[in-house]
């Protein structure tokens, strides 16, 4: 890159751990992978505040990080308080990593928070939006967010003037090709790319045979709106009743955060079962060898708002995935690379069934994890750094407002 973007100070908006809201898992690896760059100088953190006792920490060695916890999810005036913030550290670019329901729990503080951008881009900032979903390609109902058709036409429109609004940032970046279809073609926006999503780490070749001991079925996220796990509860079950007696269910991760205290009544539910464990949040160190330990990765969706960072994560590790039959999950499995068994989603017995052929087939499960592992190989991170560099190059160019 020439000299227009070297030592950038690039503004990120974003979750990141320990925040435990979504997407901060890709937060972490975007950032992460920004710091070891030479072309930037600094990267300012705005995030969200964090609960007492936790603080952001980044040890990895890499360009300074200034954090500024400058929102906080579910506060009515987070545009405001991201836009003060960016006025006070006056970055180059600014880059938001966000989804729909970033901002908020319900639907005004989620609306709300999403006006920060075309706010920025208006006190001449160069701005650029990773927008992970787009309200057209989810199902509202099967996704837990409104309980009938009439609730779910009014968000649509709510959604559309969203859109529109996120649409006047200089450049507004989906992870999936359909995503860009929709957006020229139904707001004719001529400001969208397709970004790729790049996969979170690369490890060595991993080792497809598994660990001594039962075979783990996993499944990993934020549990409650689109992601279930009743379903896979009862699949796992009727597995244990079955041909895999000594088969263990994990389920690794928290409560979304429009659902809180879902996991908790689930667990309460389930009783004492000594093949079931619930992990709750994950330590970024942890994760390798919860993926390292599976058999199959588990994908209980009943709906889709967006590319799956988990998918890339068990790519990476070399495993197998049981997928359901859904929009997004299908075009990423198309358009990357990445395959598994599949099955029709809210359907016990298909659900079931699908992760006894992996667990009954263990050079189909060698080859689809040789296969997710290529796929993961593809683009990693890293280079999706170098690609925003790139795009945030050519934005100041046009600008000519380094500052």
């Amino acid at each position: 890159m020439n000299s227009a973007s070297s030592n950038l100070r690039i503004a990120v908006v974003t979750t990141h751990p320990p925040s435990r809201n979504t997407l901060n898992e890709y937060g972490f690896h975007l950032v992460k992978a920004l710091r070891q760059k030479e072309e930037v100088a600094e990267i300012v953190l705005l995030a969200e505040e964090l609960s007492a006792g936790q603080a952001y920490s980044f040890e990895d060695p890499g360009v300074p990080v200034t954090v500024d916890s400058c929102w906080k999810f579910g506060d009515a005036g987070n545009a405001l308080r991201i836009l003060a913030a960016v006025r006070r550290h006056k970055p180059d670019v600014v880059l938001f990593t966000i989804q729909f329901a970033t901002f908020g729990p319900d639907k005004a503080t989620a609306a709300l928070g999403l006006l920060a951008p075309s706010m920025i881009k208006a006190a001449g900032y160069p701005t650029i939006v990773l927008l992970h979903n787009i309200m057209e390609t989810v199902n509202l109902q099967s996704a837990g967010f409104v309980n009938n058709a009439f609730a779910a036409a009014a968000i649509r429109q709510i959604g559309r003037q969203m859109t529109k609004l996120l649409l006047r940032a200089d450049l507004v970046a989906l992870t999936i090709p359909k995503y860009v279809e929709i957006l020229e073609g139904e707001y004719e926006a001529d400001n969208v790319i397709l970004a790729p999503h790049g996969s979170f780490e690369t490890p060595p070749p991993p080792s497809y045979d598994l660990p001594p001991g039962p075979q783990r079925i996993m499944t990993f996220g934020k549990f409650g709106t689109y992601k279930k796990v009743e379903k896979l509860i009862e699949a796992t079950q009727l597995l244990r009743a079955n041909a895999h007696p000594d088969s263990e269910l994990i389920i690794a991760g928290t409560d979304s955060p429009n659902t809180p205290g879902y996991l908790q009544n689930v667990a309460e539910s389930c009783g004492i079962d000594d093949g079931i464990t619930f992990t709750g949040y994950v330590e970024e160190e942890d994760v390798p060898g919860l993926f390292q330990d599976a058999a199959v990765v588990v994908f209980p969706y009943t709906s889709t708002t967006g590319s799956s960072g988990v998918l890339h994560q068990a790519g990476s590790y070399g495993k197998a995935a049981v997928l359901p039959k859904i929009g997004d999950f299908a075009e990423l499995v198309q358009d990357e690379g990445y395959t598994g068994e599949f099955f029709e989603p809210d359907d016990t017995l298909s659900l079931k069934e699908a992760i006894g052929r992996i667990l009954d087939d263990p050079e189909r499960r060698r080859q689809i994890g040789q296969q997710n592992y290529g796929a993961s190989c593809g683009l990693p991170i890293s280079e999706v750094a170098d690609w925003y560099l790139l795009h945030m190059q050519q934005l100041l160019e046009e600008k000519g407002n380094k500052k």
